[in-house]
């Protein structure tokens, strides 16, 4: 079905991937390569829900459409679908039995498209317990039960030989078909101190159950971790509300839970973003303090940012983007942008006030002055993100949502720069004016 895309430039298949040691042998992935964005007209992201859709017709196993992160706060170093939360549990036995109710929840839920975890119980062991009471009346040792067991089962080399000029290893081990079965071990003899020949089963217990291959460990904790693929108009900030709240249901005090892969990516750029941007508030403040050797007139000025942040917002809800890294990038850059609307207008009406003018005809005067400097380069910057909030060119599709908050919010605050910035100025001139 992947083969048959019409988009396709490459397609690899890799059966038991392992690239620490072999993989599950029930286990594969199929990397699609694509053709360059302008020659097709489907985009990445409608493949990959195409691949979604079509992969249900398949119910043999369980398929995963993984796209590639473009950028990674692990530097490039991590994968996997989109939401990876980590289950931390003081046992062993508690992740076993609170595992299947948080995956049952996490399947009804309509935020997620496709749920998996890395703890399964997909080995099967025979687990034999010796009835030790009954081996010792009937003249068996357990180093007799371990040895039958051994000499049948292990494959143990015992010695070499040579023929015709070659070395062979001599293993004893009971041919394929006299140990593919639990009733195999049932039946094997063992002869006691008497001579006489006794059955294993009169003398052990066999217990059938599922293990997971591997256990994991995080923070030091035993772990599982549950990934989840995102269902169409979700983002990973949706996935992870819904997996904390899944856990707050299912899970009791003893579990902690963490996140990782692009989940922990994104919840730790997140909040650097935020610091950035209280950081950039603070710096331009700080540095518009000693230009103007006021507090108030940097004040004014930066009424221009919640203006641009509201229309960053409005812009993105209207275009259907999210709130990712790189629109959190575009707000940024908007502070330095909008702030020099302000710059120009509060700058000019000072100069005006100091020749004598009143404070409502300098900001008049300031406002019809400095409007055609304002429009050149609010629009000269506008048009130059555009291309970006197009998204014209390959892999251009992510970087939109940061062309579309430069030029939503340059432009929103454009129309209400002129009308806000020459109100506030005059009011808090006026009070000033008074108190001196």
């Amino acid at each position: 079905m992947v083969d048959s895309i019409p988009e396709k430039r490459v397609c690899l298949t890799v059966t038991a991937p392992g690239f620490t040691g072999s993989g599950a042998v029930n286990t594969a992935f199929v990397r699609l390569a694509l053709t360059d964005a302008g020659k097709r007209t489907r985009s990445q992201q409608e493949i990959a829900d195409y691949v979604a859709m079509q992969s249900k017709k398949f119910p043999q196993g369980k398929a995963f459409v993984i796209q590639e992160q473009t950028i990674s706060a692990g530097g490039g170093g991590r994968g996997g679908l989109p939401v990876q939360f980590v289950l931390q549990a003081p046992n062993f036995e508690k992740l076993k039995e609170k595992l299947p109710l948080f995956l049952e929840e996490a399947n009804k839920s309509p935020v997620f498209q496709g749920v998996d975890n890395n703890l399964k119980f997909n080995k099967p062991e025979i687990n034999i317990s010796i009835d030790r009471e009954k081996a010792r009346n009937l003249g068996i040792s357990v180093a007799d039960i371990a040895q039958t067991l051994q000499l049948a089962l292990s494959g143990q080399r015992f010695n070499y030989f040579t023929m015709n000029g070659k070395q062979y290893q001599v293993i004893g081990q009971f041919n394929r078909i006299n140990r593919d079965e639990v009733l195999d071990i049932r039946s094997l003899y063992l002869r006691n101190a008497a001579g006489q020949l006794i059955q294993l089963d009169n003398i052990v217990h066999f217990q059938e159950e599922s293990s997971p291959p591997q256990l994991y460990h995080f923070n030091r904790y035993q772990s599982a971790t549950v990934s989840a693929g995102l269902a169409p108009g979700k983002t990973v900030g949706d996935g992870i509300a819904e997996m904390r709240r899944i856990s707050a249901k299912v899970l009791d005090s003893q579990f902690t839970t963490a996140l990782t892969g692009p989940s922990r990516d994104f919840e730790e750029s997140s909040s650097n973003i935020l610091f950035a941007f209280m950081l950039a508030l603070v710096l331009i403040y700080l540095v518009l303090s000693a230009q103007f050797e006021s507090f108030i007139d940097p004040f004014i000025i930066m009424l221009t940012v919640p203006l641009a942040l509201a229309g960053a917002v409005l812009s993105l809800w209207y275009f259907n983007q999210t709130l990712n890294i790189f629109s959190e990038i575009g707000i940024i850059m908007l502070i330095g942008l909008v702030t020099k609307n302000g710059i120009l207008i509060v700058e000019f009406a000072n100069q005006l006030k100091e020749k004598g003018m009143s404070v409502a005809e300098a900001i008049q005067a300031a406002a019809e002055a400095r409007l055609r400097p304002i429009l050149m380069t609010s629009i000269a910057t506008a048009l130059g993100a555009m291309p970006i909030a197009l998204a014209l060119g390959a892999g251009a599709k992510s970087r939109m949502g940061m062309g579309i908050v430069i030029v939503g919010g340059i432009l929103f605050s454009l129309m209400l720069t002129l009308y806000v910035i020459p109100a506030i100025y005059s009011y808090l001139s006026k009070a000033k004016k008074q108190h001196a």
